[in-house]
């Protein structure tokens, strides 16, 4: 029997101890309670500084998606579970990873937590028919059960794009550009970028029996884990980053050789255009994707910061048949989603996107009472400043500390005389600043002045 959260049951009634250090919360008596409950397994709360950081990554993302012409889509967090199983039977996605709930319609809906939104976009496409080509960019949570570890857990964030309606070689390398660009926007100089080509429905026959083949031969080399998957799906072998699978796998058929006219075009097409991007990548003749959607392009983003087999920070695809799928009409696709955990992991590790600005720029200490600190934060935020203030009539030295702790740049101080006189001190909290008072109508600009450096 377990407790909460997998904590370990006490007696009857009785609430387990927190493991969390510092996580209780100091109450009249002087006992540290502790909480009742924890966020579950594979979920965490996401507190500041690191929220901001988060919000800013995903601000980077949405402005070069917007500057490309992609345009925001936000899809439900649930669908009905056949959205999902037609990313493929015997995907784990499907079998093993999926949030599956009844609603309480009469009768009950099967539904499930999204666990990839790209399913999610040919849906909407399929429902809506947007005119085309349908470019469309999207951030948010998306859900898999499976085991937690550093960079992965069950609820995760991705930011990504698609697009829908064109077969154009050119539409996949703009998808695959605005990739590169993003993580050379964060200051990210150790991602790869790896590519391949999956063929298209004349090719793939011929190679999925020559692989199936080829594996099955050399099964008994294979790990136990990847023996039960060339049951299920000879390709997802490919896909193990188990180091006893890698000797079979380096020297399995490779796609290339496969590839029928059209797809060897356009896959050279696809490199040319990476070229004249100065685009670096390396092609990898045996890059597969974990969902079995894919054709033709497939791509990822291999940060070698990270010590781990579980290195892609990001990665996508052609998925030419997607939407048909899921009854609407027959329409290419290309997109791509990138994990924002292991991005920002990726990032610790290379020493980029840090040092988040501090949101407050002002800070108000208020020691003369009233309303003016009420209006004066306001006035200040109208202006499109980050401002803050103290409340319960903390003293002047308190409310400096407090101001120095938030990391304005500027303190506003309304003190009985200031108050009198219808003025306010503005002070300068960077080293070597000064302050001066002024009339009221004229702190917004005198903070304006000084936080652009032209205060005397």
């Amino acid at each position: 029997m377990e407790g909460f959260a997998g904590l370990p049951a006490g007696p009857l009634g009785q609430v387990p101890r927190s493991p969390l250090s510092g996580s209780g919360v100091a109450v009249a008596s002087g006992v540290v309670a502790q909480p009742l409950f924890r966020a579950p397994v594979g979920t965490r709360d996401i507190l500041p500084p690191e929220s901001v950081r988060r919000r800013r990554l995903v601000s980077v993302f949405a402005d070069l998606a917007d500057r490309s012409g992609f345009e925001l889509l936000e899809s439900p967090i649930f669908e009905e579970l056949g959205v999902f199983q037609r990313l493929g039977a015997n995907n784990d996605v499907v079998t093993k990873e999926l949030f599956e709930f009844f609603d309480k319609g009469d009768p009950p809906r099967h539904l499930a937590l999204r666990p990839e939104l790209t399913a999610s976009v040919c849906r909407a496409f399929a429902e809506h028919r947007p005119t085309v080509p349908w470019k469309i960019w999207y951030s948010g949570p998306q859900f898999r059960y499976e085991r937690p570890q550093a960079g992965r857990y069950r609820q995760f964030e991705q930011v990504g794009v698609e697009t829908l309606g064109t077969d154009d070689p050119h539409a996949d390398v703009e998808v695959i550009g605005l990739g590169v660009r993003f993580y050379e926007a964060l200051g990210m100089r150790q991602v790869r970028l790896q590519i391949n080509s999956l063929g298209d429905a004349e090719s793939r026959p011929a190679y999925d029996a020559a692989l199936a083949d080829y594996l099955q031969n050399r099964r008994g080399e294979l790990s136990e884990q990847s023996r039960v998957t060339l049951e299920r799906n000879p390709l997802r072998v490919l896909d193990s980053k188990r180091e006893h699978d890698q000797p079979v796998i380096e020297a399995a058929p490779v796609m290339a050789d496969f590839l029928s006219g059209a797809s060897a075009e356009h896959f050279a097409a696809v490199k040319a255009g990476l070229d004249s991007l100065d685009a670096a990548y390396e092609v990898s003749p045996r890059l597969v994707r974990g969902l079995d959607y894919y054709t033709r392009t497939t791509f990822e983003f291999v940060a070698d910061a990270l010590d781990t087999a579980q290195n892609a920070v990001g990665g996508g695809g052609r998925y030419d048949g997607l939407v048909e799928e899921l009854g609407g009409p027959a329409t290419p696709g290309i997109g791509f989603a990138l994990g924002v955990d292991r991005i920002l992991l990726a990032c610790d590790a290379e020493g980029a996107f840090g040092g988040t600005p501090p949101p407050v720029e002002v800070f108000v200490v208020d020691v003369a009472g009233g309303e003016s600190a009420v209006v004066m934060c306001d006035r200040l935020r109208q202006a499109g400043l980050g401002v803050d203030r103290a409340f319960d009539g903390r003293s002047m030295k308190a409310q400096m500390k407090r101001a120095d702790r938030s990391g304005a740049s500027v303190a506003v101080i309304v003190g009985p005389d200031e108050r009198a006189a219808g003025a306010a001190t503005v002070r300068d909290m960077r080293p070597g600043g000064g302050q001066r008072q002024v009339p009221e109508p004229e702190v917004v600009a005198a903070v304006t002045e000084m936080l652009a450096g032209e205060a005397p």
